[in-house]
């Protein structure tokens, strides 16, 4: 019976708050936690990142607003759930929603490949909204193959991770999480303005990622019932630079039997990728299409694993006496 409970409790956070993404998207009108999240981590960068002791300021700096935003949502829930239960339970919902980004990733995906439609250029022009290299020099296909890495590694960093720290340290540490990747997506990367600093953000981000990167991959595949892949997604996945993005990014590749990788330019150097998979046929709107749909199976999957995972995560803390947020 506690199970059940538990089970409808988790139920009305997490059902309201995916229909509002799948309905709205990433709402353009309202104040986003991850714009606070940008413009706290610029402060921090302009100040500390000079002059000596830049990994050890890094560090800080990346410890800090993670903590920081775990404690400030504990904070809140706790506060709010004191006042009333339903204002702490909206307050779950709007964030969870925030929080949730596949339903914008699929839209802007599509939107690359109707850009394509019209000119090269405005192709060019809509995916460099989505990836974080240079597309001024992108041919058509490389535009299409930028697109579609995007969708399959932004699956796990978008929802699957998510939904993972959710089921771990519900909404605190869901929003936690979402301050870690975007530390990643701000300053870790490895040139000489953010090698150093940078590094302690990466590395968080690489371990906050490494289980929900496999359990995306392993999803991809078994909603296209395609596990047999699996060798294709373990080989390619660990050459990958990063220890988890080349995981989701080598299932889809692999489902859709194409090619990923190669160089890319960042902040006007060139960074070596090791290619995906050998098959380099011209990507098409099919393909786009293929990819939304694993997302959104993929997803679905994710929030039952979520719904019976959760409850009995609550469960378990309660009876070892520990407070779960």
């Amino acid at each position: 019976m506690n199970y059940l409970i538990t089970l409808f409790e988790v139920l009305r956070l997490l059902l309201p708050a995916w229909l509002l993404d799948r309905i709205f998207g990433d709402p353009q009108v309202l104040p986003h936690p991850v714009t606070y999240f940008g413009k706290a981590i610029s402060f921090f960068e302009k100040r500390l990142n000079r002059k000596k002791h830049k990994r050890l300021k890094g560090a800080f700096t990346a410890i800090f607003l993670i903590l920081a935003v775990w404690g400030l949502a504990y904070g809140m829930e706790k506060g709010l759930s004191m006042l009333s239960p339903y204002a702490a339970v909206l307050f779950d919902i709007i964030m969870i929603f925030f929080c949730l980004a596949g339903k914008t990733l699929e839209t802007e995906v599509k939107k690359v490949f109707e850009a394509l439609e019209k000119s090269l250029a405005k192709g060019r022009e809509q995916v460099a909204r989505i990836v974080g290299r240079d597309t001024s020099e992108l041919s058509a296909q490389e535009v299409r193959t930028a697109a579609l890495e995007t969708l399959s590694e932004n699956l796990s960093d978008g929802v699957v991770a998510p939904l993972f720290w959710f089921i771990l340290l519900g909404v605190p540490g869901m929003l936690a999480y979402k301050m870690v990747n975007t530390l990643d997506s701000m300053i870790g990367y490895r040139n000489e303005k953010y090698l150093h600093f940078g590094c302690c953000a990466a590395k968080i981000d690489d371990i906050a990622n490494f289980i929900p990167a496999r359990i995306t991959a392993v999803l991809m595949l078994l909603v296209k019932n395609k596990l047999s892949l699996m060798p294709f997604v373990l080989r390619y996945g660990r050459e990958h630079a990063s220890p988890n993005s080349g995981y989701p990014e080598s299932a889809l590749a692999a489902i859709l039997d194409c090619r990923f990788g190669g160089p890319h330019d960042y902040f006007g150097e060139t960074v070596y990728k090791p290619y995906i998979g050998n098959n380099n046929r011209r990507l098409t709107f099919k393909d786009m299409k293929t990819g939304i749909t694993i997302n959104r199976r993929t997803e679905a999957v994710m929030m039952l694993i979520v719904l019976l995972a959760r409850p009995a995560m609550i469960l378990l803390y309660n009876s070892t006496v520990i407070t779960l947020p």
